[in-house]
């Protein structure tokens, strides 16, 4: 538990921690909004292109091979991005960042799985959503202390230190049993879906500065989008499909991973919207901007474990309903504006965020890999995590085209709307398809579902 913990801490707390240092990244290095988004989606593109194949590889091989892997990929990614002298550089960093934690963060949770019998599953996964939560949200604080006492640069370095603890610990572990059936790699499915998602997030993050007619975007917007939906053919006839279509005839499976895109799609809108403004458009240093990100780790910490016991008890749905909801109302409660102040115009609202994160994250884990076989446990881990990688990866590319361009008030509240109406759509999905028991539960879903 504490190896699993330790090492998906780190790689959640690299998806936020970045994000308070992003305005002196771009003073350092130049290149503005557009290095801000790559910065943060080479890492996410990194992770949701590898996620599925690693799962299968898990399965495959073994989780300890593969977070060994992973955390010597992050490590390095880690050094690469503290010492990159350009753009390109930190970039690359960043994307074999993501390349290790696509490693990690499946690895961990099917180490639980795998670990853990049933009863007890609901409430290891609280624990470690609380410990991953806790360091997800602290990341922005860690980044602004950092950026203001030391430099952008240390939150790279630093985080290289546990990876090389979490490797050294892995060695004290018993073995893990392996998967009952050995997995097959679909290397074409992999190649797909990541030219898809390359090129797509290309032409999105890339249209604002140059335009849709400009000849990159365009060609880089139709060799993504064409290949995506080559990759989702592939699937159906593929004999070792990397996504496995048939695990979304499971209900509770079905509706916990439409519900997370929405969910960690809205997420990583809002707090690289927020994390901006506060500093480039409200005027704020990175640790105070850091500082108003408190209530979610609170939350987490207090919260995440006892509402993983409760649903195992009464059932994820009530939880994956009025979660979201509480999120999508703390975004809407902030008040950009001339004197905007934090903790009257933003703190009110990101403490019903954090109740509300606090309430789904958990159940939301839970739903999903308790409905499948330990056996199939790496795969589904990886699917949870793709799908909410590749929201979070679209939402901050779609981030431009949102604000137009530059932050403003008017762009600002337009951000967070828009995140609350994702957090509202995961509330209406968790309604309709979460149902109260936790096991494998066989249904036909409606083909618009199947679609999302």
């Amino acid at each position: 538990m504490v190896v699993a913990t330790m090492v998906s801490m780190v790689a959640f707390l690299d998806v936020t921690v970045v994000n308070l240092a992003l305005p002196a990244t771009a003073r350092d290095l130049g290149g503005g909004l557009c290095l801000q988004q790559w910065v943060v989606d080479g890492y996410l593109l990194a992770q949701a292109a590898m996620i599925l194949p690693g799962g299968s590889i898990s399965d495959l091989f073994g989780r300890l091979p593969l977070i060994r892997f992973g955390l010597v990929a992050f490590g390095t990614g880690s050094v690469l991005a503290a010492t990159a002298p350009s753009p390109v550089l930190l970039i690359a960093g960043r994307v074999v960042q993501g390349l290790g934690a696509a490693f990690l963060v499946p690895g961990s949770l099917a180490l639980i799985n795998s670990t853990f019998d049933r009863a007890d599953r609901p409430a290891a996964i609280g624990s470690w959503t609380a410990w991953t939560g806790t360091a997800f949200a602290l990341g922005p604080l860690l980044g602004g202390l950092a950026v203001d006492f030391l430099s952008w640069r240390w939150i790279y370095a630093l985080s290289a230190v546990p990876m090389v603890i979490g490797f050294a610990l892995t060695f004290w572990l018993f073995p893990i049993p392996q998967a009952a059936q050995r997995a097959r790699l679909d290397v074409a499915g992999a190649a797909l879906s990541a030219v898809g998602l390359a090129g797509t997030v290309y032409a999105l993050i890339e249209s604002r500065d140059h335009g849709w007619a400009d000849p990159r975007v365009a060609t880089s917007l139709v060799i993504g989008v064409a290949t995506l939906l080559v990759f989702v053919a592939w699937q159906r006839r593929a004999p070792h499909p990397l996504v496995p279509l048939s695990l979304f005839s499971i209900r509770n499976f079905a509706g916990a991973s439409v519900a997370s895109a929405f969910v960690y799609g809205a997420g990583a809108m809002g707090v690289l919207a927020i994390s901006l403004y506060t500093q480039e458009v409200a005027g704020y240093c990175a640790t105070v901007a850091g500082l108003a990100t408190l209530p979610t780790p609170v939350m987490s910490f207090l919260l995440a474990k006892r509402v993983g016991g409760l649903a195992a008890r009464i059932g994820p749905r009530i939880f994956l309903t009025t979660g979201p909801v509480l999120a999508g109302l703390g975004l809407l409660l902030v008040r950009p504006g001339h004197g905007f102040n934090i903790v009257t115009h933003l703190l009110p609202g990101t403490i019903v965020l954090a109740i509300g994160l606090a309430l789904t994250l958990t159940p939301l884990a839970a739903a999903n890999l308790s409905s499948v076989e330990p056996d199939r446990s790496g795969v589904a881990a990886a699917l949870q995590n793709a799908v909410g990688r590749t929201s979070a990866l679209s939402s901050v590319a779609c981030v431009g085209l949102i604000a137009a361009g530059t932050l403003t008030d008017a762009s600002f509240a337009r951000l967070l709307q828009v995140a609350a109406a994702l957090y509202f759509v995961a509330a209406l999905v968790s309604g309709f398809f979460v149902t109260k028991p936790m096991s494998p539960e066989k249904v036909q879903l409606p083909a618009f579902a199947k679609a999302l």
